[in-house]
């Protein structure tokens, strides 16, 4: 049973058979509390006054009395003193009957089968067509005491409502199959549907069409599978085009690392040029370093479960000394360094937010023209901003929105010591994320750009771990 489509219809039906079987149980227990009596009297009544009227007029052939009250719809079993006995009306398919029982109702008893005559079920003893499921009285006849037990003939009397209570009991429960059988294959059909998508996602093909029109379960659920295929076909493409930029990058350097370190191997450079080439192969060198210890950092913060780790720190004092250690770059360059840092503690992962400065400290220098200017400062509200601006280059406005993708570079006619990995303000977009903040860039091409971080004052306990 290894078919979904069967298990759901094989469940239906049986969850129909025992519903069945829980409706007879109920019915049977309402039949015993509350009709069992009234059908018991009920028969006793009719038995009273069949006896009553024969005794009113005891001239009558008590056969013939029998017949004809048999023949209004009853099954009637006539005992005389000597215990003959004789059916009236259609015959009982069980003639059994206890000697005893037919001696209490001679001697002046009455037996009550309906009552006496125990079952499992007994609403089925209102349909058993047995003697012991009748009423028993005693009558005289010229001077003769007959046990008389009659029950009514249910077949002649409902025999037409049986038969179509039966059709309509079995045709109800083929067409439950049937309904069943159609609405399994209705339900089932989405979730091969889904089988089919996975498949597909699994072999590669992210392309897939659901039936997302539903407005139900099965409709969320092929929404939301949609929408993951579409992640994952983003996710694919996203990896494809890092994986393509990462080899890009390395690319670069290598080639020219290996053309130099050629060139001098095979003494074709004079010994300027020999230098000249040991410089670039040194700085590609430490290009490629940097590139690998952010794409380290970059694979360590894409964690899920990234341990930030907040300590309190005056942030004035980190930012001064990422301007003291890259001190050596923006002095080369003769930039004018203002600062409009007030005193500020906050709490946050030291490390990481250090990571933040150094980054944009160093993209403003190196996108900075000789003798330009660096402005820092810091405004304490309900959060800390943080507003780094430099007069360097600028960045076209239609390239902002993309900045902070990962190897992006907003001008692709940069040269390569200038440009970088395009790595650092991804790095930088991560770590604000982790500590719940926000980076804005404003620029203009040719006049500079201003970077604007918001920090929460205080990293909350329950962030530590995202």
């Amino acid at each position: 049973m290894r078919s979904l489509y069967i298990r759901i219809v094989v469940t239906f039906v049986l969850i129909s058979l025992v519903s069945g079987v829980l409706a007879l149980l109920l019915a049977n227990v309402y039949y015993v509390q509350n009709l069992i009596n009234y059908n018991e009297q009920k028969i006793l009544n009719i038995g009273s006054e069949v006896k009553t009227l024969y005794e009113k007029t005891p001239d009558l052939d008590l056969g013939q009395y029998l017949s004809h009250i048999a023949n209004m719809g009853f099954q009637i079993y006539a005992v005389d003193d000597q215990l003959q006995g004789t059916f009236y009306g259609s015959p009982f398919k069980n003639k059994q009957m206890a000697a005893e029982q037919i001696h209490r109702v001679l001697n002046g008893g009455i037996y009550k089968g309906i009552l006496e005559e125990r079952h499992l079920l007994m609403v089925n003893g209102l349909f058993e067509n047995s003697i012991q499921n009748s009423i028993g009285l005693p009558i005289m006849a010229k001077g003769t005491t007959h046990a008389v037990f009659i029950r009514p003939n249910l077949e002649q009397q409902f025999g037409e409502v049986r038969t179509l209570l039966a059709i309509l009991l079995v045709f109800s429960f083929l067409f439950n199959i049937g309904f069943i059988v159609i609405s399994t294959r209705y339900i089932v059909k989405p979730v091969k549907k889904l089988t089919e998508a996975t498949q597909q996602i699994v072999s590669g093909s992210y392309d897939i069409e659901m039936d997302v029109s539903r407005r139900d379960e099965i409709g969320n659920l092929a929404r939301y599978f949609t929408q993951m295929a579409q992640s994952l076909k983003q996710l694919n493409d996203m990896r494809q085009e890092f994986v393509a930029n990462v080899s890009h990058e390395i690319q670069s350097p290598l080639a020219s690392i290996q053309g130099f370190s050629q060139a001098i191997l095979e003494q074709k450079a004079t010994p300027e040029e020999a230098q000249r080439y040991l410089r670039i192969i040194e700085e590609e060198s430490r290009r490629l370093s940097s590139m690998s210890k952010k794409l380290l950092t970059l694979a360590a913060l894409d964690k899920e479960k990234m341990v930030v780790k907040p300590t309190t720190f005056r942030l004035d004092e980190q930012i001064r000394q990422a301007l003291i250690m890259t001190e050596w770059q923006w002095a080369e360059k003769q930039l004018i360094v203002e600062l409009d840092l007030s005193e500020v503690v906050i709490t946050a992962d030291s490390g990481l937010i250090y990571q933040v400065w150094l980054n944009l400290i160093i993209n403003s220098i190196k996108f900075s023209l000789p003798g330009g200017m660096i402005r820092i400062g810091i405004l304490v509200e309900h959060d800390i901003t943080v507003k780094i601006s430099d007069t360097g280059i600028g960045i076209p406005e239609d390239e902002l929105p993309h900045i902070s993708e990962r190897f992006y570079k907003a001008d692709k006619a940069r040269n390569r010591a200038r440009s970088g990995s395009g790595l650092g303000l991804s790095i930088v977009k991560k770590i604000v994320d982790l500590h719940h903040g926000s980076i804005q860039l404003q620029s203009r091409l040719g006049e500079g750009t201003t970077v604007i971080v918001k920090l929460p004052r205080m990293l909350d306990s329950k962030y530590h771990n995202d």
